[in-house]
């Protein structure tokens, strides 16, 4: 199925873009795609495109090639060595599976730490391949997956996935990183009614660590923005 792509939002014009590299803080972001296999229920992207002062809205065809996001980062570097290099913006970085995975081979040959932030859907997206072995054998150190549910139906109402049997993919996908070493860390967002101790069950049985993220809203936005 054809991966979802939100509509453009009006608020989001912090800085010119394309933008596939930014600083956040000690660490420095790689965008490769606005495209999503989800429409989670508390996404920014509902209301704005903008992280750290950046637009990450990408159109199909402004995805960066492998070189292009090389180039971007060579030139960030020469400012100062980020903490860790984060593949993620507001798309899923697994749709674009080879160049992320030529842009960790990359960084790991320079020692850089990586992470992936990942709804967890990439075996789905990316038939014939085996997404997790390959994210290790290209050198990831780290992933967060975003859980948010304990079972498929919270996950279904709240991510709101465009593809079939997501919710038993994202636990399959934390299973296979976790058995691969990776350090592995696994998100929920603290939505209305959301069964917090369940979530942080089902973490602890599949080895991973939970980490609960504060829901962000439009009225946040406008405070910290004024």
């Amino acid at each position: 199925m054809e991966a979802v792509s939100p509509s453009p939002s009006p608020d989001a014009q912090a800085a010119p873009r394309p933008n596939y590299v930014y600083w956040g803080g000690p660490n420095l972001y790689v965008n490769l795609t606005s495209r999503c296999s989800a429409s989670c229920t508390f996404c920014l992207r509902t209301f704005t495109w903008e992280v750290f002062g950046y637009d990450l809205r990408l159109a199909p065809d402004q995805e960066p090639s492998a070189v292009q996001v090389i180039e971007a980062a060579q030139a960030a570097l020469g400012e100062r060595r980020p903490r860790e290099v984060v593949f993620t913006g507001l798309g899923e970085p697994t749709l674009r599976l080879l160049e992320l995975t030529e842009v960790l081979r990359w960084a790991n040959a320079r020692g850089l730490p990586t992470r992936l932030d990942t709804n967890g859907h990439g075996q789905l997206l990316n038939p014939g391949h085996h997404v997790a072995w390959e994210l290790a054998d290209a050198g990831l150190d780290a992933v967060s997956i975003s859980l948010n549910a304990p079972d498929a139906e919270a996950y279904e109402a709240i991510c709101r996935p465009v593809v079939a049997k997501a919710f038993a993919a994202v636990v399959e996908f934390i299973r296979d990183v976790v058995a691969l070493g990776l350090e592995v860390t696994v998100t929920a967002v603290d939505v209305p009614g959301l069964d917090l101790p369940a979530v942080m069950e089902l973490a602890t049985e599949l080895g991973a660590g939970l980490r609960v993220r504060r829901l962000i809203t439009p009225a946040d936005r406008s405070r910290t923005s004024s």
